[in-house]
Formats: structure tokens, sequence, C-alpha cells
């Protein structure tokens, strides 16, 4: 095994020009799998971050009940018809029983409890309508992270303030620290103070969102007690689908995963991976070719040294080896350079923690260049590609080769 090691060594330094041009190839294949590999996980980790990643993953929202009817015990037949209300609100009323149970289980990143509903802004004569978010002092950012989008201000929500999107604030010409009239569709209305400024990039949230606490959400909407919503945020989102029943038979109440809402996200994602899956099979297959092309020719140049080998003794399988272990050597070579080329290249780019709001350049992440597999991944393909080139040699006629 060692001698033919040695031999295959032999080999691919007497045509270093060959063998260089071949390492340079496969090491290209892997610099493509390694880049793509970071492409295409980065840009699925940003998308990811902009959108799921400032979704709730798992969201209890309270039902309305409509009120029973009463079918008095009369002859004949009654008709009943039934008008929903509108004006009721429907809440959760047992949020802190159920709320720490939640949060203990693996996998919970954070809750936020939330009263939603709308409104309009009034500032002088100018009026706009909004979604008012009441959120819990302290828990802000569990589900979107508000701070890191204030431009101006804070994202702390305290009693008499108001966080709004940047383009809102332009709409209706306001600035920091001044006053604004909020009314609920409850009919109440509030004083606040502008003590935050957010921009997200998107359209809606900057332009109909209101975020203000929840002891001043209780106040607009009349609700003394409970929440209209509770959203959950876990470590790993992919987990929700699996999470979602175990809350639900948990806590009795309707806990619905962020894929039932965002199904075309998922697909989306689903199909980005695919991709990239097809991007770097067409890569390893590009080094697989290359490198069986090379051993096909290393094989018909040395038809007369293989035949001298068997002629010697040396056996198919002897033979065999060879060329297989100069595959494998190549293969390791060009993955070895492929990755250190790609990590030093993908060294050059802005590192996942600026994925933020604002960010510009490609989303690469380097963490997901998986270097590893490259380099295995292009070893197995290059041992595969040398079988077809080993076995042809192993079957040479050692008279017949000699005589060539």
């Amino acid at each position: 095994m060692l001698y033919a090691l040695k031999i295959a060594t032999r080999y691919l330094t007497a045509s270093k020009a060959q063998t260089a041009l071949l390492v340079f190839g496969v090491a290209i294949g892997v610099f493509i799998f390694i880049f793509m590999s970071a492409l295409i996980g980065g840009l699925a980790e940003f998308i990811m971050m902009r959108t799921a990643g400032d979704m709730a993953h798992i969201t209890i929202q309270a039902e309305a009940v409509d009120p029973a009817l009463l079918n008095p015990a009369a002859p004949g037949t009654v008709l009943l018809v039934q008008e929903p209300s509108t004006l009721a609100t429907a809440i959760l009323k047992d949020t802190a029983a159920f709320i720490p149970l939640i949060a203990g289980l693996p996998g919970v990143k954070g809750t936020s409890q939330q009263i939603n509903g709308s409104g309009f802004l009034t500032r002088g004569g100018q009026v706009t309508q909004v979604s008012i978010n009441g959120l819990e002092p302290g828990h802000e950012s569990v589900i979107a992270n508000l701070a890191s989008y204030v431009t101006e201000g804070t994202a702390t929500l305290g009693a008499g303030g108001v966080l709004l999107g940047k383009t809102l604030v332009q709409d209706m010409d306001l600035t920091l620290g001044q006053t604004v009239r909020l009314q609920s569709s409850a009919g109440v209305v509030a004083v606040l103070t502008v003590t935050g400024i957010y921009e997200m990039g998107s359209g809606g949230p900057d332009r109909r969102q209101a975020y203000v606490s929840l002891a001043t959400a209780r106040t607009l909407f009349k609700l003394p007690q409970g929440v209209t919503r509770v959203e959950i945020k876990l470590d790993d989102l992919y987990a929700a689908d699996a999470l979602a029943p175990q809350i639900k038979a948990l806590t009795g109440l309707d806990a619905k995963s962020w894929t039932e809402q965002a199904a075309q996200l998922l697909d989306a994602l689903k199909a980005q991976a695919q991709t990239g899956y097809i991007l770097k099979a067409f890569a390893l297959l590009t080094i697989i070719i290359g490198v069986a092309s090379a051993l096909l020719l290393s094989t018909y140049r040395r038809r007369p040294e293989i035949g001298i080998m068997r002629a010697m003794g040396a056996g198919r399988w002897f033979v065999m080896v060879v060329f297989v272990s100069q595959g494998a050597l190549i293969g390791l070579m060009g993955g070895l350079f492929g990755a250190a080329a790609g990590y030093g290249v993908l060294l050059a780019f802005p590192s996942r923690d600026s994925f933020g709001p604002g960010q510009s350049g490609l989303p690469i992440d380097i963490t997901q260049g998986a270097y590893g597999l490259a380099i295995w991944l292009t070893t197995l393909g290059a041992i595969l590609a040398s079988i077809l080139p080993a076995r042809a040699a192993a079957r040479l006629d050692p008279v017949t080769a000699i005589g060539q």
C-alpha cells in the first residue's frame, strides 16, 4: 500500500505542470462550492433576519366569542338572527398563569404579551390611521428587535411615550419630543410624547405602526386586565411546528406556528436551498469530470510502465491502488488549496453581524462555507473519478502494454 502511494506520488511529481493545473482546477471547483455555500447560507440568514427574524415564531391570538343564543321554549318556530359584535375586544385573561409555563419550555427564547388595535394619530389638523401595539416595558425587542431599528430616541416604552416609524414622522412633520394625540377605536384619547423614531426599511411598519407601553394600551382600549395577543420567540424558528402543539396542549389555547402565516416565505427558502444544492452539485461534477479526464490521459501515457509493473508481478489491485491514490492526492490537495482560498476571500466580506437594517453588499456568511464538507466531498469525488481510469489501467495486458 505504501509502495503504491510512493509510485502515485512519483507519477504526480513527474509532470509538475500538469499536476499543478489539475490541482488548480480542483481548487477552483472547491472555491466555487465554498463561496456558494457561504452566499446561499448568508442570504437565507439575511432573509430570515429581515422577515421571519422579526416576526413571532408562535402566536396565541385571542378569539372573539359570540354571545350564546337564547331560544325560549315557545310553540312554533323561532327564527333568530345574530349579528357579530364589533365593539367587544377579545382578550386572553389568564396569561399570568401560562406565560411562565411557556417560558420554561425548551427552545423558547422569549415571550411578549401585547394589546393590539387600531386608532388615529392626530397632530393639529393632520390625522393618520395607525395600528397600535402595546408592549411590555423591557420586552420591546423580544420579537422584532426595535432597539436595532431606532434612529432617534430610545426603544424603551414608558408611560406617556410613543414610538413611531420614520416615514410616519416625516409625513406628519413630527420630531423627537413633540406631543401627539392618539385615539383608539374604543374612543379613548391619550396625549403622548414621541420618545423614539425607528426605521425598519419597509413601508408598512414605518408608516402605520405606533408602539406604546402595555399600560397605555390598557387605557386606550379599556382593558384593565388581560391581553389580546401573546407572541413567542424560539431559539430555532424551524422548531415552531413541533412546539406549537405542545403549547396548545399546555394552555388549551390555539397556538399557531409562523409557517401557517408565512407559508410562501418558507417555500421560497426551501427553493433557495434546493437551488444551492444544485449549483454545488454541478461544481462537484466538474471536479469529477476533470480528475477522470486527466487520469485517463495519464493511464494512456503510462501504458508501457503499467505493463512493466504487471510483468514484474504487480497485480491488478496494486495498479488500481496506484491510480486511485493519485486521484485521492489530487482531490485532497485541491480541496485544501480551494478551502484556504475560499476562506481568505470570504474574510474580505462583512460578517453576519452586519446583516442589520441599512446595510449594503452581499450577505455572505463566512461561517457557512462548509469547508470540511467541501474537502471531504472533493476527495471522495476524486477517488470515485479515478476508479474508471484505474480499472482501465489494471486490465491492460502486460505484453501488449510493453510493446507500445
